[in-house]
């Protein structure tokens, strides 16, 4: 099962796949993170990215950084096709998850596709 990942904007940027390790791919290929924990984010460096829960994802921060469907303020753009999944690195290990700051209703100034790219090995 597969569920998309939205930037601020509507535009689709990665996808979940659940039944992967609940692995993050970019829409083109990369595998960048996954979920840990069913709402922690780990980059594949093993770096704590942030969270997802109620289809929202989260940066350390607390800003909103990306939205499944459900949880988009604003009008999906079009899917397009995605890119074959390339090779999944190893795991690094996890640094210590950082507190939960209070949610903000800000939205982050970085792309989703950028704060996801803070994960790749």
């Amino acid at each position: 099962m597969e569920e998309t990942l939205f930037n601020v904007d509507g535009t689709p940027q990665a996808y979940i796949v659940h039944n992967d390790d609940k692995t993050i791919y970019l829409w083109n290929g990369t595998p960048v993170a996954y979920l840990s924990d069913n709402s922690t984010i780990y980059g594949f460096n093993g770096k704590h990215l942030g969270w997802y829960e109620d289809g929202i994802v989260r940066n350390l921060n607390g800003k909103k950084n990306g939205f499944n469907k459900k949880s988009l303020p604003v009008y999906a753009k079009y899917e397009p096709f995605k890119s074959y999944k390339k090779y999944k690195p190893y795991k690094s290990y996890k640094q210590y998850s950082k507190y939960k700051p209070y949610y903000k209703i800000s939205k982050s100034d970085i792309s989703l596709e950028f704060f996801l790219n803070q994960g790749k090995k």
